[in-house]
């Protein structure tokens, strides 16, 4: 090519070829043609239901007058059910007393992890995680059936120790019950996304720090956790969302004690507004008010994390 013209190139076969429209179209089209399967399955699992959903809650299906479109009556209803209302106060109640203890947990355990100091570190890291791999449902009834009032394990176990019948399900316990439940089952899954954040930390900058006489804790507090703070923020925006859908625990503990009511959660609450008393519109509304609290608890999260930003600067 050293002794031809770029335009003499371009015509010659190879150059015909390279620049081919057909091969350019095929190329531009590759990735698209990747992207299709999720794309479709994406419409069809999640937005399609959404926008059913959003439809759905538009209209009111009564015996006497069947459907017919309601406009925005739903979700009045919804902002004035007190029960529901309810339900969502104590799932924030909740969820500011669990999903810290949580995610210190998972940061605490993250870091010793990450220190080297404990024996048999990957199997105490498989350990932590396997309650994560336990289904809720499956979880709820282990620990419904230890905690049992009558014949639980661990009510046998107070017997034997002559601590009498401690009622763990009683109105008073069942909510610190619900959160140890979720803890146990949560703590390992977040402490492996912090660990990995922990591990992509720069060595260089730890032999910094110690070389400049910094302690260890020193050095896990002022190096490596600010720069784990985009790991901890996702895995508390993945706590904050998974409280306000609690519904697997509750509903399968009501079943062993009264002090669960059938509005004990939002989850719970829209779940016997459908199947319970049929009111499948109603319950699409609530579910979308759920949804937007949802978002709207994330975006101040976020917020306020964003603002700490700014004041450390």
């Amino acid at each position: 090519m050293s002794g031809r013209a770029p335009n003499a190139w371009l015509l010659s076969r190879g150059g015909r070829r390279a620049f081919s429209p057909a091969r350019h179209v095929r190329q531009r089209a590759t990735p698209y043609a990747f992207l299709a399967p999720f794309v479709v399955l994406y419409l069809l699992v999640l937005v399609g239901p959404l926008v059913y959903a959003l439809y759905t809650s538009l209209f009111t299906t009564r015996l006497a007058g069947g459907t017919f479109f309601s406009g925005l009556a739903n979700y009045r209803r919804v902002f004035e059910s007190a029960s529901y209302w309810s339900s969502l106060g104590r799932m924030a109640l909740f969820g500011i007393v669990q999903v810290p203890i949580m995610l210190g947990l998972a940061l605490v355990f993250a870091l010793l992890f990450d220190l080297g100091v404990v024996a048999f570190g990957r199997f105490y890291r498989l350990v932590y995680f396997l309650p994560f791999a336990v289904p809720g449902v499956v979880a709820a009834i282990l620990w419904g059936f230890m905690l049992e009032p009558q014949f639980g394990a661990l009510t046998q176990l107070a017997q034997g120790l002559g601590m009498g019948s401690p009622d763990f399900l009683s109105s008073s316990a069942i909510l610190p019950v619900i959160g140890m439940i979720v803890t146990w089952q949560a703590t390992g899954f977040n402490t492996v996304i912090i660990y990995t954040a922990l591990q992509s930390v720069p060595g260089e900058l730890t032999e910094a720090a110690v070389l400049d006489g910094a302690s260890l804790r020193t050095v896990m507090l002022r190096v490596k956790v600010p720069l784990v703070g985009s790991a901890l923020a996702l895995a508390g925006f993945l706590a904050i969302v998974g409280t306000l859908q609690l519904f697997s625990e509750p509903y399968i503990l009501s079943s062993y004690t009264p002090a669960i009511s059938s509005h004990f959660t939002p989850n719970m609450y829209i779940y016997n507004a459908a199947f319970a008393g049929e009111e499948y519109n109603y319950a699409a509304a609530a579910s979308f008010v759920l949804a937007l609290v949802t978002i709207l608890g994330v975006l101040l999260v976020f917020m306020a994390r964003a603002r700490r930003g700014q004041a450390a600067r």
